[in-house]
């Protein structure tokens, strides 16, 4: 029995001390992917949010316009502010106007306007030289329809 105690006792002298040290490097290991994890999907929420919000304000501007020429250059600057407020550059998004039901006049009384909003959000913290198999940016697109006042004044 004696033999045992000195032994485990050995045993616990030679382990004093690491214990903090194990700790700290798991902990290191484990946190930095977490860190990075929540990181990433702040980036995407915000995207998601964003382009949802510039495609809504995007029609909403568009149907209160007077004229068709106003009414694309308000949604053009309803994205970019929307964009700009989560972040985002607004050079690399596209915007889509479709209009029913004749497509070549938007601005008709109780028409349907639909816009379409697409960007591409990068991920964080990673570098645009970088080629590797995971995607350095996530394109996102939201759509959103308004109808154009059956009392709007159109031209």
């Amino acid at each position: 029995m004696r033999r045992w105690k000195r032994w485990i006792d050995t045993l616990s002298r030679e382990q004093a001390g690491s214990a903090s040290l194990e700790f700290i490097s798991a902990g290191v290991l484990l946190l930095v992917p977490l860190v990075y994890l929540v990181l990433a999907l702040g980036a995407l929420q915000a995207g998601s949010f964003a382009v949802e919000g510039a495609a809504r304000q995007a029609a909403r501007v568009f149907v209160e316009a007077g004229d068709q020429a106003s009414a694309e250059s308000r949604a053009q600057q309803a994205v970019q502010f929307a964009l700009a407020d989560h972040g985002l550059e607004s050079a690399g998004s596209t915007v889509t106007v479709v209009c029913s039901p004749d497509p070549s006049r938007c601005l008709t009384r109780s028409g349907i306007v639909t816009v379409l909003v697409s960007v591409t959000v990068p991920m964080p913290f990673v570098p645009q030289a970088l080629s590797v198999a995971a995607p350095l940016a996530v394109p996102m697109e939201a759509s959103a329809t308004q109808q154009v006042s059956r009392f709007a004044q159109v031209p």
